[in-house]
């Protein structure tokens, strides 16, 4: 298992979480997403390494902003 963080902005409700949970969870291998609007934080565990782009390109297609931290 890996674990990668992110921080997420443009997020503001439960909504916005939930949009950002649904792109990410398409990715292969993906197998647990916190994510918070409070916070901006993203956390992505998934069963293989990830590359940050996928998880930056799949926020982005949910309409946010995603760097690694």
């Amino acid at each position: 298992m890996t674990t990668n963080e992110f921080q997420v902005t443009g997020m503001s409700c439960g909504h916005c979480e939930a949009s950002v949970r649904s792109e990410v969870a398409k990715i292969a291998g993906v197998e647990d997403i916190e994510v918070s609007a409070k916070t901006g934080r993203l956390v992505v565990t998934a069963s293989a390494p990830l590359a940050d782009a996928d998880v930056i390109a799949a926020v982005d297609e949910a309409g946010y902003e995603a760097v690694r931290v």
